[in-house]
Formats: structure tokens, sequence, C-alpha cells
């Protein structure tokens, strides 16, 4: 930052800080930046405090290469209405995921290809593991969106794990492991982290658990050209952003709430918390929030995940008739893609390390964790894999202001005893973030969702 725009930050800072906004809104993502707008343009005053230096929360687009890549999240899907509108409106355009060709599974130590969407893992695996997706689906329609703590028996559901479900109704070894990657691609959790009624919530919102898993008609189905992030650098420039403002503290009156942050202090009549619970929970209230709202924050952990990108020469996966999909039990990449550029000037490949594997390579040494995924991209798709032209990973777990990804997850017994508050506003202060939403929990389109129904709460 020049010592003139130094000078500016402080100048609009101090200005910040002498009025009374109408509303605040913490956190620049994309569910923040739709509230923040939607309330400017009913005439509110607001402002919008991120702590980062840049807006986009769990979106991060870079240049790398010839390309503008996706460290965060960069897929949208059928379905997703919300985030389509939006990009058409703000003139990002989409192109279609590749997914021509066959599809990697690394299991049980051995490495094999299929067609399809699901992999055959020998006959009474694939039968068993068909029959689990159709259960799943019934189960999920059960589930009332808007209060899934109100499901049919959720106690019973809610009690036991996705773990603990698996072990008692699928019998092979395969189709245990193959709702394990699905699971872990989808939530960056253990199946043993993940309460079971969550995990039924988590698939009806989204449409089911094909539709979540799937490229073609699913939510992998397109990516952003310029990046995801470029949804919320647009959108933040139709409201007021101060960056570097990571907000420490609230102390709530009668009237207005004082956040205190790392660059000062600023007041607002309403706050709209457009953060991850995790990290909501390390904000000092002043005025204690319901036991019932602290005991959730409390419970609700991020999922983990290390995204990384390996750009090539030539797309010699495609060469082999392979379509960039992988999928294994071993890792430490447990899930790959096709992440070459839309018009075809860059080939990469993009993993994840995700769940126990995530966690057991954040924070060490970056070319170790270098040379770990490239070696896990060469067994699933041939030594060209070991030399890469450009490779970068984002550890999300490491990430203060994100504490991990994709999305905010409840263990068991959460839902049923401290879900019902999860949108419920506390005093002056209202609830945002992907994790509130009712449809497309966990995506950009719950993001959107989440942040216009805050906006609607406050006017």
């Amino acid at each position: 930052m020049s010592n003139e725009q130094a000078s500016n930050q402080q100048a609009s800072n101090e200005q910040a800080s002498n009025r009374t906004w109408d509303v605040v809104v913490v956190g620049a993502g994309l569910s923040g930046l739709t509230a923040a707008r939607r309330l400017k343009e009913a005439g509110r005053d607001v402002l919008v405090l991120e702590g980062r230096d840049r807006v986009g929360g769990r979106t991060l687009s870079r240049r790398l290469g010839d390309d503008v890549i996706d460290l965060g999240g960069q897929w949208i899907g059928p379905t997703q209405r919300r985030v389509e509108r939006l990009a058409e409106e703000l003139g990002v355009a989409t192109f279609a995921q590749r997914c021509d060709g066959r599809k990697v599974l690394d299991l049980g130590g051995r490495v094999r290809t299929y067609a399809g969407d699901v992999p055959s893992v020998g006959l009474l695996g694939l039968v068993e593991t068909q029959l689990a997706i159709w259960r799943l689906g019934a189960l999920g329609k059960r589930v009332p969106l808007d209060a899934p703590w109100r499901t049919e028996g959720a106690e019973a559901l809610d009690g036991q794990t996705l773990e603990g479900w698996m072990r008692r109704h699928l019998r092979t070894s395969a189709s245990r492991e193959m709702l394990a990657m699905a699971t872990r691609a989808i939530f960056a959790v253990e199946p043993s982290e993940l309460s079971f009624l969550h995990f039924l919530f988590y698939l009806r919102s989204g449409g089911g658990l094909m539709r979540l898993a799937q490229v073609r008609g699913g939510a992998q189905e397109r990516r952003f050209i310029g990046g995801a992030q470029k949804l919320s650098e647009r959108l933040a420039e139709r409201v007021e952003v101060r960056f570097e403002h990571t907000v420490r503290g609230l102390e709530q009156s009668e009237d207005d709430v004082l956040i205190h942050t790392d660059a000062g202090e600023v007041r607002a009549r309403r706050v709209i918390m457009a953060i991850p619970p995790a990290l909501a929970d390390r904000i000092d209230f002043a005025q204690p929030l319901p036991a019932m709202r602290d005991q959730l924050l409390q419970r609700m952990p991020m999922g983990s995940a290390i995204k990384c990108i390996a750009v090539y020469e030539r797309p010699f996966w495609r060469e082999r008739g392979l379509s960039g999909e992988g999928l294994s039990d071993r890792g430490p990449v447990r899930l790959t893609f096709d992440d070459s550029s839309h018009d075809g000037a860059q080939h990469a490949l993009v993993g994840f390390l995700l769940g126990e594997t995530a966690r057991a390579w954040t924070g060490r040494d970056p070319d170790a964790r270098r040379a770990a995924v490239l070696e896990s991209l060469a067994r699933l798709f041939g030594p060209e894999a070991l030399r890469p032209t450009h490779y970068v990973d984002q550890d999300w777990i490491a990430e203060p202001l994100s504490a991990g990804c994709y999305v905010g997850v409840m263990p068991p017994g959460v839902m049923t005893t401290v879900g019902r508050v999860l949108r419920e506003p506390c005093g002056h202060i209202h609830w945002a973030g992907t994790e509130t939403a009712t449809t497309w929990n966990g995506y950009l389109d719950g993001a959107i969702e989440a942040g216009e129904r805050a906006a609607t709460e406050l006017l």
C-alpha cells in the first residue's frame, strides 16, 4: 500500500468511526456483499468490514501461468438460480467444466478407470452403492429445509454419525469407501465427523447426492471465466468496504452496536455477521449471546481442505482418454478435476486434500507437500504429472480468516439441540453466510440466499 493509499485509508477509517451507520456487515464474501447491496439499494447507510485486504471470502482467484485460476470455490451448477442471475447481471461469463473421457478410481491399492457416474466396484458393491444412493435420497426428502430438526425421528438421526449409519446399513467395504470418498469430496470432512441428519439436510439442500457429486447436471457443471472471486469484486464496486478491519469485539446497547476492529471502532444500529460460525466464535461479545447461540458457534467446525493446481505443457491425461476426474482412498490427493482454461490455452489439473489428509499436511513444508501431491497425480494420470510448469496450493486450514473450507458442519447432536437458532437474530445482530442457507447450503448460491434473507429481515 502506497503512502497516499495509506493516508486515504486512515481518513476513511476516521470518517467511518465518527458516524453511526444504519448497518455494518461483517465479512466481504458473497453473502455479506449481497446483503450490503440489497440494503444500500433500499436506501440504508451501509458499511462492510473485512479483515483481509481483499473481498471474496472463500473464493480466491489468482493468475497462474496464462490463466486466472480459482484457489477457493469455483463451480456453478443447475438450479443454482441466484448465482446464475448474479453472474449474468455482473457480466461474469461461465464455461463448461471439461469432463469428457474415462474417470480414474484409486481404491484398495488398485488404480482403474471407469465410465459413467458410479464406478464399478464389483457386482455386490455396485448394487449396494446404488441402493444406498436411492435410500439416502428417500430419507433426505423427509427433511424440512427450513427446520431439519423437525424431521420425523430427528433425534435418532442426529444422534449418529454418517459413518455409524454406513456400518449398520452397508455390508461391503467397497460401498462404504465409495460413500466415504463422496463425503470427503462434498464436505471436506470424514464420515465419522458428520451428523447423519446434517448429511441428509445437506443432500436435500443441494438436490441429492448425485447432483452434488456430478459434473454434467451437477454442482461442478460450469466455471467462471476470470474466476469466481470476480463476482465479489464487482459487487464490492457498489458498496463501501473497509479492508483490514478484523472484528475483535461487539458491544450492544439499547440503541446500537459498537464494533471493535484492528483499525478502530465503528458504530451501527444493526450488524449482519456474514462469516462462518467458527469465526464468529472468536469474537468477544461484551453482552453474552444467548446460551443456545453461544453453544452453536462453539460446535460448528469448518471442513478441512487444501486445494492444489498443477499446470502442464499439454493435457496428457486427455491423450489417454481420461477426463481428469479422479477419486482416491489413500491420498494425499483425494479428488481431482481438469482445471484447464476456458479457451484451451492452458492445461491444468486441480487436486484436493480433504478431511484427515488435509489436517495431516496443513502447515507442513511446502516443497514436501508439492512433491506428495505430484506423486498422487502421477499415480492417477501417469509420470508426466511429476513435471508441471507451474504449481500452487492454498491451505485453507491455515488461513486465519477462514479456519478451513468448504463450510461449517454439524457433528452429532448439534442440529436437534441448538440448530434451531442458526438464523435467529440476537438483539441488533443478524446472521448470514452460506451456513445459514436452506437451499444450496455451503455453496455460492446459498451464500447469496443467506445475504438476501438477512437483508430482508432488516428491511
